[in-house]
Protein backbone atom coordinates (compact mmCIF):
# COMPACT_ATOMS: atom_id res chain seq x y z
CA UNK A 1 0.00 0.00 0.00
CA UNK A 2 1.62 3.28 -1.07
CA UNK A 3 0.50 6.43 0.70
CA UNK A 4 -2.47 7.80 -1.19
CA UNK A 5 -2.59 5.18 -3.93
CA UNK A 6 -3.74 6.78 -7.14
CA UNK A 7 -4.71 5.42 -10.52
CA UNK A 8 -6.43 2.09 -10.95
CA UNK A 9 -5.18 -0.46 -13.45
CA UNK A 10 -7.45 -3.41 -14.16
CA UNK A 11 -6.10 -6.45 -15.91
CA UNK A 12 -6.90 -10.16 -15.79
CA UNK A 13 -7.57 -11.25 -12.23
CA UNK A 14 -5.61 -8.37 -10.67
CA UNK A 15 -6.45 -4.72 -10.14
CA UNK A 16 -4.60 -1.82 -8.60
CA UNK A 17 -6.61 -0.40 -5.73
CA UNK A 18 -8.03 3.07 -6.24
CA UNK A 19 -8.92 3.45 -2.57
CA UNK A 20 -7.94 7.00 -1.70
CA UNK A 21 -6.31 6.13 1.61
CA UNK A 22 -4.48 2.89 0.80
CA UNK A 23 -1.10 3.10 2.47
CA UNK A 24 2.09 1.14 3.02
CA UNK A 25 2.30 -1.25 5.98
CA UNK A 26 5.80 -1.14 7.40
CA UNK A 27 7.77 -4.26 8.22
CA UNK A 28 8.71 -4.09 11.86
CA UNK A 29 10.96 -6.12 14.09
CA UNK A 30 8.58 -8.17 16.22
CA UNK A 31 9.35 -10.01 19.41
CA UNK A 32 9.34 -13.78 18.92
CA UNK A 33 6.30 -14.12 21.17
CA UNK A 34 4.38 -11.61 19.07
CA UNK A 35 5.37 -13.25 15.80
CA UNK A 36 4.42 -16.70 17.09
CA UNK A 37 1.06 -15.46 18.39
CA UNK A 38 0.37 -13.89 15.01
CA UNK A 39 1.37 -17.09 13.22
CA UNK A 40 -0.89 -19.21 15.44
CA UNK A 41 -3.83 -16.90 14.79
CA UNK A 42 -3.34 -17.06 11.04
CA UNK A 43 -2.58 -20.79 10.77
CA UNK A 44 -5.73 -21.83 12.64
CA UNK A 45 -7.43 -24.02 10.05
CA UNK A 46 -11.02 -23.91 11.27
CA UNK A 47 -13.57 -23.03 8.55
CA UNK A 48 -15.00 -19.49 8.73
CA UNK A 49 -18.51 -20.53 9.67
CA UNK A 50 -20.26 -18.63 12.48
CA UNK A 51 -20.88 -20.70 15.61
CA UNK A 52 -23.51 -19.56 18.11
CA UNK A 53 -23.87 -20.39 21.77
CA UNK A 54 -27.64 -19.94 21.72
CA UNK A 55 -30.59 -19.13 19.47
CA UNK A 56 -30.62 -15.47 20.50
CA UNK A 57 -27.03 -15.07 19.27
CA UNK A 58 -27.97 -16.72 15.98
CA UNK A 59 -30.89 -14.34 15.53
CA UNK A 60 -28.68 -11.33 16.22
CA UNK A 61 -26.22 -12.52 13.58
CA UNK A 62 -28.98 -13.09 11.05
CA UNK A 63 -30.32 -9.57 11.67
CA UNK A 64 -26.79 -8.17 11.22
CA UNK A 65 -26.27 -10.25 8.09
CA UNK A 66 -29.54 -9.12 6.51
CA UNK A 67 -28.73 -5.44 7.05
CA UNK A 68 -25.11 -5.70 5.87
CA UNK A 69 -26.17 -7.74 2.85
CA UNK A 70 -28.60 -5.02 1.88
CA UNK A 71 -25.90 -2.35 2.20
CA UNK A 72 -23.37 -4.39 0.18
CA UNK A 73 -25.69 -5.48 -2.62
CA UNK A 74 -24.40 -2.93 -5.13
CA UNK A 75 -20.75 -3.59 -4.31
CA UNK A 76 -21.09 -7.40 -4.22
CA UNK A 77 -24.12 -8.17 -6.40
CA UNK A 78 -23.74 -11.97 -6.43
CA UNK A 79 -25.77 -13.40 -3.54
CA UNK A 80 -23.47 -16.36 -2.86
CA UNK A 81 -20.32 -14.23 -2.94
CA UNK A 82 -21.89 -11.67 -0.64
CA UNK A 83 -22.99 -14.31 1.86
CA UNK A 84 -19.57 -15.97 1.88
CA UNK A 85 -17.87 -12.60 2.30
CA UNK A 86 -20.06 -11.46 5.18
CA UNK A 87 -19.88 -14.78 7.01
CA UNK A 88 -16.10 -14.75 6.68
CA UNK A 89 -15.75 -11.09 7.67
CA UNK A 90 -17.93 -11.59 10.74
CA UNK A 91 -16.12 -14.78 11.76
CA UNK A 92 -12.59 -13.42 11.31
CA UNK A 93 -13.43 -10.11 12.97
CA UNK A 94 -15.03 -11.67 16.03
CA UNK A 95 -12.40 -14.36 16.48
CA UNK A 96 -9.84 -11.53 16.60
CA UNK A 97 -11.96 -9.60 19.08
CA UNK A 98 -12.86 -6.86 16.58
CA UNK A 99 -16.15 -5.19 15.78
CA UNK A 100 -17.21 -6.48 12.33
CA UNK A 101 -18.21 -2.91 11.49
CA UNK A 102 -14.62 -1.78 11.98
CA UNK A 103 -13.40 -4.45 9.56
CA UNK A 104 -16.02 -3.52 6.96
CA UNK A 105 -15.10 0.15 7.32
CA UNK A 106 -11.40 -0.61 6.90
CA UNK A 107 -12.10 -2.69 3.79
CA UNK A 108 -14.14 0.15 2.33
CA UNK A 109 -11.22 2.56 2.78
CA UNK A 110 -8.49 0.12 1.77
CA UNK A 111 -9.88 -1.65 -1.30
CA UNK A 112 -13.47 -0.52 -1.86
CA UNK A 113 -14.41 -4.22 -1.62
CA UNK A 114 -12.19 -5.31 -4.52
CA UNK A 115 -11.02 -8.86 -3.91
CA UNK A 116 -8.07 -8.60 -6.31
CA UNK A 117 -6.99 -5.06 -5.48
CA UNK A 118 -3.24 -4.40 -5.55
CA UNK A 119 -1.84 -1.12 -4.30
CA UNK A 120 1.09 0.67 -5.89
CA UNK A 121 3.28 -0.76 -3.11
CA UNK A 122 2.04 -4.32 -3.72
CA UNK A 123 -0.48 -4.76 -0.89
CA UNK A 124 -3.15 -7.30 -1.81
CA UNK A 125 -6.80 -8.07 -1.47
CA UNK A 126 -9.71 -6.77 0.53
CA UNK A 127 -7.64 -5.67 3.53
CA UNK A 128 -4.54 -4.72 1.51
CA UNK A 129 -2.08 -7.04 3.21
CA UNK A 130 1.58 -6.57 2.31
CA UNK A 131 3.26 -9.77 1.06
CA UNK A 132 6.12 -9.52 3.57
CA UNK A 133 3.72 -10.76 6.25
CA UNK A 134 3.77 -14.24 4.71
CA UNK A 135 7.53 -14.36 5.28
CA UNK A 136 7.23 -12.98 8.82
CA UNK A 137 5.02 -15.89 9.88
CA UNK A 138 6.62 -18.54 7.67
CA UNK A 139 3.97 -18.85 4.96
CA UNK A 140 5.50 -19.07 1.48
CA UNK A 141 2.28 -18.82 -0.54
CA UNK A 142 1.90 -15.12 -1.29
CA UNK A 143 -0.81 -15.68 -3.86
CA UNK A 144 -3.03 -17.01 -1.07
CA UNK A 145 -3.44 -13.38 0.03
CA UNK A 146 -6.07 -13.12 -2.70
CA UNK A 147 -8.07 -15.91 -1.05
CA UNK A 148 -10.99 -14.34 0.81
CA UNK A 149 -10.55 -16.10 4.14
CA UNK A 150 -6.76 -15.87 4.09
CA UNK A 151 -6.79 -12.14 3.35
CA UNK A 152 -9.37 -11.37 6.02
CA UNK A 153 -7.59 -13.54 8.57
CA UNK A 154 -4.25 -11.83 7.95
CA UNK A 155 -5.83 -8.39 8.02
CA UNK A 156 -7.83 -8.97 11.20
CA UNK A 157 -4.91 -10.62 13.02
CA UNK A 158 -2.53 -7.80 12.05
CA UNK A 159 -5.00 -5.12 13.10
CA UNK A 160 -5.62 -6.90 16.43
CA UNK A 161 -1.87 -7.06 16.99
CA UNK A 162 -1.50 -3.34 16.39
CA UNK A 163 -4.43 -2.46 18.66
CA UNK A 164 -2.81 -4.47 21.44
CA UNK A 165 0.61 -2.93 20.77
CA UNK A 166 -0.97 0.53 21.00
CA UNK A 167 -2.82 -0.45 24.20
CA UNK A 168 -6.26 -0.04 22.70
CA UNK A 169 -5.63 3.25 20.90
CA UNK A 170 -7.51 2.77 17.62
CA UNK A 171 -6.20 5.99 16.11
CA UNK A 172 -2.56 4.94 16.49
CA UNK A 173 -3.27 1.29 15.64
CA UNK A 174 -5.01 2.21 12.39
CA UNK A 175 -2.18 4.54 11.47
CA UNK A 176 0.25 1.71 12.09
CA UNK A 177 -1.81 -0.64 9.93
CA UNK A 178 -1.61 1.90 7.12
CA UNK A 179 2.04 2.78 7.66
CA UNK A 180 1.17 6.38 8.53
CA UNK A 181 1.25 6.32 12.34
CA UNK A 182 0.65 9.78 13.78
CA UNK A 183 -1.03 11.18 10.68
CA UNK A 184 -4.79 11.77 10.90
CA UNK A 185 -6.07 11.16 7.37
CA UNK A 186 -6.23 7.37 7.32
CA UNK A 187 -7.43 6.73 10.91
CA UNK A 188 -10.10 9.39 10.53
CA UNK A 189 -11.28 7.86 7.26
CA UNK A 190 -11.58 4.37 8.78
CA UNK A 191 -13.20 5.59 11.99
CA UNK A 192 -15.74 7.52 9.93
CA UNK A 193 -16.46 4.46 7.79
CA UNK A 194 -16.75 2.34 10.96
CA UNK A 195 -19.65 4.50 12.14
CA UNK A 196 -21.47 3.87 8.86
CA UNK A 197 -21.02 0.09 9.15
CA UNK A 198 -22.04 -0.29 12.78
CA UNK A 199 -25.19 -2.24 13.51
CA UNK A 200 -27.45 -0.98 16.29
CA UNK A 201 -24.62 1.40 17.29
CA UNK A 202 -22.42 -1.41 18.61
CA UNK A 203 -20.93 -4.82 18.20
CA UNK A 204 -22.91 -7.88 17.28
CA UNK A 205 -23.52 -9.69 20.55
CA UNK A 206 -22.77 -13.36 21.04
CA UNK A 207 -19.62 -13.29 18.92
CA UNK A 208 -16.93 -15.86 19.64
CA UNK A 209 -13.77 -14.31 21.05
CA UNK A 210 -11.32 -17.19 20.71
CA UNK A 211 -8.14 -16.70 18.75
CA UNK A 212 -7.48 -13.01 19.47
CA UNK A 213 -3.80 -12.11 19.29
CA UNK A 214 -2.72 -10.69 22.64
CA UNK A 215 0.63 -8.87 22.39
CA UNK A 216 2.61 -6.22 24.17
CA UNK A 217 4.72 -3.48 22.67
CA UNK A 218 7.37 -4.13 25.31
Amino acid sequence: MAAWAGRALLGGALAFSCAAHAGNQKEEELADSVRLALARAIHDGRPPKPVFRDEAARQRFEAWFAEMSRRLQKRLPDDLTRREFLETAWYEATRAGLDPGLVLGLIQVESAYRKYAISLAGARGYMQVMPFWTRVIGDSNRRALFDMQTNLRYGCAILRMYIDMERGDYFLALGRYNGSRGRPEYPNAVLSAWKKWQFNAGQVAGAPQQGAVAVSSR
